[in-house]
């Protein structure tokens, strides 16, 4: 890198001139980069006038051992490139972009490396072929307007002979006897380019981010964690329970529901009160989209004995975060005669199981993406990056036992710890009933564990209604998981079986018990202890992928102001 950069304060007044030499390991710092060979000079001119910069940066040289697209033979690419870039030295943090490049006075440096890199790829040709007449196989030239339709974007149709590649990230190649293009694709039109692509940018594309190497992978995952789930489950006798997506219920007592309705909303019917008439609605009663299947898997559970659901859940929170989304997938087991011990062993073989089936089934893809993380996180300062690369922090949860404390242990860590007393934690703790935040989750297991953790038996002031209240009349018998870089992935309790301590938590939560008549009966009539947890679905793919944002581990986010495609 240092062979890049040019420090500012040594430039004199008038023209500054730079020479590179660009050759083959150059290309090994960026990712999803296929050139490989190159012997390029880059030149640059940087412009002092006082205080003003002005930057001409010139690429002479050729692209060497490059396949061609149609005979796939060798072929060299001439390259030539110029272009003019506006300097400014700023105080604050700005993206550069193709005609104004931001310097941090901080610095006080410029370096190049990426630049040089951007302008080599986008004045790469789209095809790269042999001259027309040189094309062709035994003899024969292919039709110069059929050559001319194979774009980037364009799906075509090879017959030819297989054959061991001769180039390099592929085993295998085709010699091409005939070629039929099935659909073309404009190229000055189509909105990706063989570059690397911002994923924001790529979000507006969901028609066609599926084409790109990167969430290729990541959606091969997700179906591999998909088939995961579902085996785990059925080799160890659950039944699969399908719960209803429109419901009256609020399992979470959160009220940020989508409500479904068929009433005229232009012409609402009302009651005497004024009050909206829920009776003349189609379900004849006021019902929304579910956020989570858990009361219902647990009607099942107490029939089957272990059930686990896997569905959309939707929740209404007006939250634009990296870590939300308006529709989600839940993973919800629920095990009658479990207790929370029996629980948490259940949940660590579960995620455990996940993990090593995508390593030992997409090991290509984790790979990928693995690098993807490393070339990402390179470019920022130290204590921003991951402490593990990808398949390191895979192979840290599968290689660990969880550790297990409760939720005062871990208050107690976290008071004692030293970014609480230097006040380097956002949300400081200070005693019991402090709700974990991801700063702390974070610190108990990348830090002072160095292993994922299981806390258990919160107070039962944070937590929902139907957990099992402990016998200090405190706490109640919940857990969550925690993982390193996302948190919590997991949480769960053992169930409240007593009809009296239920009722007399939701009557304290101000729950409505003849909304949930049914889920009081199946205490009323032969309960037992039962236990169960949620995992969304994403939360998990994000994991395993690396993503850091979880509009990327799902085909089509849905997010406050956006539901277009």
């Amino acid at each position: 890198m240092n062979d890049f950069i040019i420090k500012l304060g040594a430039l004199t007044n008038g023209i500054n001139s730079f020479s590179f030499d660009i050759k083959d390991q150059f290309f090994e710092a960026f990712t999803l980069s296929d050139v490989e060979h190159a012997d390029i000079i880059a030149t640059a001119l940087l412009d002092k006038d006082g205080n003003k910069l002005g930057l001409k940066l010139r690429i002479d040289g050729k692209i060497n051992k490059q396949l061609c697209d149609i005979c796939t033979e060798e072929l060299s690419i001439d390259i030539t490139a110029e272009t003019d870039v506006v300097l400014k030295i700023t105080d604050e943090d700005f993206h550069s972009t193709d005609e104004i490049f931001y310097i941090k006075k901080s610095e006080n440096s410029l370096n190049l490396k990426q630049l040089i890199f951007e302008i080599i790829i986008l004045n790469l040709p789209n095809k790269r072929q042999h001259p027309f007449d040189e094309v062709g196989n035994e003899g024969d030239s292919f039709n110069e307007e059929l050559i001319k339709q194979i774009t980037t974007g364009s799906c075509i149709s090879v017959d030819g002979k297989l054959v061991t590649s001769k180039g390099s990230g592929q085993a295998v190649e085709i010699l091409a006897d005939k070629i039929e293009v099935l659909g073309a694709a404009d190229a000055e039109e189509y909105p990706l380019q063989p570059k690397k692509h911002s994923l924001e940018f790529l979000r507006e594309k969901a028609h066609l981010r599926f084409r790109t190497n990167t969430f290729s992978a990541i959606f091969r995952l997700r179906h591999a964690l998909t088939f995961a789930v579902h085996k785990f489950f059925n080799d160890k006798g659950f039944l699969n329970l399908h719960t209803p997506i429109i419901t009256g219920a609020d399992a979470e007592g959160a009220g940020e529901m989508f409500q479904v309705t068929n009433l005229d909303l232009e012409n609402l019917p009302k009651t005497d009160d004024g009050k909206i008439d829920f009776e003349s609605d189609f379900f004849g009663s006021k019902t929304n989209l579910t956020v989570s299947g858990q009361l219902e898997a647990e009607l099942g559970a107490l029939a089957l004995g272990q059930v686990y659901t896997f569905g959309p859940t939707f929740r209404a929170e007006n939250s634009n975060t990296s870590r939300h989304l308006s529709e989600f997938w839940m993973i919800e087991p629920e095990v009658a005669f479990a207790d929370l011990e029996t629980n948490m062993d259940l949940a660590e073989e579960f995620l455990k199981y996940c993990i090593q089936y995508c390593i030992t089934h997409n090991a290509d893809d984790l790979q990928f993406l693995d690098k993807r993380m490393g070339d990402e996180e390179s470019n920022l300062k130290k204590e921003e990056r991951s402490e593990m690369g990808l398949l390191e922090r895979l192979q840290f949860v599968l290689e660990n036992d969880f550790v297990r404390l409760t939720y005062r242990e871990a208050i107690d860590v976290l008071r004692n710890s030293k970014p609480n007393k230097k006040k380097k934690f956002k949300y400081l703790i200070d005693g019991f009933g402090a709700d974990l935040q991801s700063e702390h989750e974070r610190y108990l297991v990348e830090k002072k564990y160095k292993k994922p953790v299981i806390i258990t038996d919160y107070p039962k002031g944070i937590k929902a209604f139907y957990m099992r209240m402990n016998e200090d009349n405190e706490t109640v018998r919940a857990m969550d998981i925690l993982f390193p870089t996302i948190g919590e992935i997991i949480g769960g309790s053992q169930r409240e079986e007593r009809l009296d301590k239920l009722q007399a938590r939701m009557e304290e939560m101000d729950v409505d018990q003849e909304e949930l008549w049914w889920y009081l009966e199946t205490r009323k009539f032969g309960t037992c202890k039962h236990a169960g947890f949620g995992l969304g679905f994403e939360r998990l793919i994000m994991f395993v992928t690396g993503m850091k944002n979880i509009r990327d581990v799902i085909p089509f986010p849905r997010t406050p102001q956006n539901a277009e495609f």
